[in-house]
């Protein structure tokens, strides 16, 4: 390679560009000159937000990457005000907005959660995806360990927090009380995304306290909105043993 490539990949290794010395450099320049900067400056402007798309859907914890496009939405009825233009805006996100996704199992609840936290690493915003024994198991670990404030403030940076399956399994007291804590943490400050099977009145088997499911959905619904899933999971239909007598309608 030509030394002075060589120098020139260097140089740019140590610095960071500033607006005086770019805006100092392209006045300088005829226009073809100019042309090549700009030209530089966007590729290596979106090299680095590819970067950070990367590092941030890797940071998410997705379980699979997931999109809307070709998404089945016959299953979903929408709260009063709200539909899919405002969904795939993600204008909710902005707002620091709640969505609580209830209903059957196998209904696409999961898989819209996951694109919604995949749509806001494309925008270049910080999201988590937990499911909520995951989430309750790592909050338990990172307080054994002293790291529980450490671990809150990791969480409260994400714009947008899915937390999937609430319901399946039931919290004890402890899990509970460190779920409550990510949910009071981040209200009103990042836009929650719950998935659940349960009804609102069914919560307080989940926590295994009415008082803190209280507090939780007194959180969730005061920005909230409650998008409701009805129909057969996509799973069982599209089983290999549908049809042989292994899958059941009853």
């Amino acid at each position: 390679m030509d030394a002075s490539v060589e120098r020139i990949v260097e140089a740019g290794r140590r610095c960071t560009l500033t607006g005086r010395v770019i805006r100092d450099w392209a006045a300088k320049g005829t226009p073809k000159q100019r042309e090549y900067l700009l030209g530089y400056l966007l590729a290596e402007s979106d090299s680095r937000d590819a970067t950070r798309r990367a590092n941030l859907a890797r940071q998410c914890g997705l379980p699979q990457r997931k999109s809307l496009e070709g998404y089945d939405w016959t299953s979903i009825s929408w709260p009063e005000g709200f539909g899919r233009e405002d969904l795939l805006s993600l204008s909710f996100v902005d707002a620091a907005e709640d969505l609580v996704l209830m209903g059957d199992v196998g209904t696409g609840k999961t898989h819209m959660a996951v694109a919604l936290c995949q749509m806001c690493c494309e925008r270049l915003e910080p999201a988590r995806f937990f499911t909520a024994s995951a989430l309750v198991m790592r909050l338990r670990r990172a307080r054994d360990e002293g790291n529980l404030d450490r671990e809150l403030q990791r969480i409260s940076k994400a714009k947008l927090l899915a937390i999937d399956e609430l319901g399946f399994l039931p919290l004890d007291a402890d899990g509970a009380r460190l779920l409550f804590q990510v949910v009071a943490q981040g209200y009103e400050r990042q836009s929650l995304v719950i998935t659940t099977n349960l009804e609102f009145s069914r919560w307080a088997e989940t926590f295994g306290d009415a008082k803190i499911a209280a507090a939780v959905l007194d959180r969730v619904c005061h920005h909230g909105r409650l998008i409701t899933f009805r129909g057969e999971s996509y799973r069982t239909t599209h089983s290999l043993m549908s049809g042989r007598g292994v899958v059941s309608k009853s």
